[in-house]
């Protein structure tokens, strides 16, 4: 038992080390230091104390891109990683996303010691929640991101077409449809128009933004573009044809969805029946329960359970999955 305290006690230093290397710097601190700034640049000497703030937020900058490299070092395929942070859309950096990961596994861990159950036990399930749960909160946050984006994607095409059909080039319509759709559509234009205005072609940005969404819907955009540049035509009625096939596209995933409800719901009630009924057996009799949490056994019986679980709801989720 004392052992386990210790672990706990060295485990949580460590999560707190780790925090303040890999967090960034104090909100309050940081808003004292604007403020001491304005008041000195106002004041006797503001050039020199503008010059020492410079050089402290340098310092911050660099410390902070310290922990981007140790978080890069230490989490693997950092790129694919942050790759997948850019599709949310949020301000997450790697040093953050590796602090939250570190913190979950300790919290479940100290949890699951704290209440009894082995070392081992303790350490792969905090490994797993600590490693699971932030990947598959990143995937809900890119598959609603991507939801809004398709959603409000043939709109922006109707109003480039409209602004192409009254004589607008097309990066002109860009601009428009950066300011006039809301949501993700018209943070993702911005970005291709801002990229133009510092030199990049039109191609180029466009081609970044479908890399970095990985829609096939925006894919089509930017392949339609790229071959009406090269063989000409009607741009404004091939992106209405574009438009017209990206809804339909969309009503027949809504249709396929609905077809597929009940095998998902199906498969929902099979997964997590175990579950239910091993939490209830546990709460009406816990000593009955409590050996797959100390038996030997037990754990590698319970192990093994889950993982063929894990697989039959993996195939489940493939038989319903549908492309199009």
């Amino acid at each position: 038992m004392l052992f386990a305290i210790l672990m706990v006690i060295g485990l949580g230093g460590t999560l707190y080390l780790a925090t303040s290397a890999l967090g960034g710097p104090n909100p309050r601190k940081a808003l004292k230091r604007r403020v001491e700034a304005l008041r000195e640049r106002h004041g006797e000497g503001g050039v020199l104390a503008a010059t020492a703030q410079a050089q402290i937020r340098k310092l911050m900058a660099q410390r902070q891109s310290r922990a981007e490299g140790l978080a890069s070092t230490l989490i693997p395929k950092p790129a694919l990683l942050k790759k997948r942070i850019e599709q949310t859309g949020k301000d997450i950096t790697l040093a953050k996303y590796g602090a939250m990961s570190l913190g979950l596994g300790v919290l479940t861990m100290a949890v699951l010691m704290f209440k009894g159950a082995p070392f081992f036990l303790a350490f792969f399930l905090g490994a797993f929640v600590g490693i699971g749960v932030p990947h598959f909160v990143i995937g809900k946050m890119i598959k609603r991101r991507i939801a809004k984006f398709n959603s409000n994607f043939p709109d922006a095409i109707e109003l480039m077409v409209r602004g192409l059909r009254s004589g607008l080039p097309i990066t002109e319509t860009l601009g428009i449809v950066s300011g006039e759709i809301p949501g993700p559509v018209g943070i993702e234009f911005r970005m291709v128009s801002d990229k133009m205005k510092i030199g990049r072609t039109m191609e180029a940005a466009l081609q970044d933004t479908a890399d970095r969404l990985g829609t096939p819907e925006f894919q089509f955009f930017v392949i339609t573009l790229a071959i009406q540049r090269e063989t000409g035509g009607n741009l404004a009625e091939t992106l209405s044809n574009l438009a017209d096939v990206l809804r339909k596209r969309a009503q027949m995933k809504l249709k396929i969805r609905a077809m597929s409800s009940e095998s998902k719901a199906s498969a929902m009630i099979v997964g997590s029946l175990p579950f239910i009924v091993f939490s209830l057996v546990w709460m009406i009799n816990p000593g009955y329960m409590g050996g797959f949490f100390s038996d030997q056994r037990l754990i590698v019986a319970g192990l093994g359970g889950l993982l063929w679980m894990s697989i039959g709801v993996f195939i489940m989720a493939k038989m319903v999955n549908f492309e199009i």
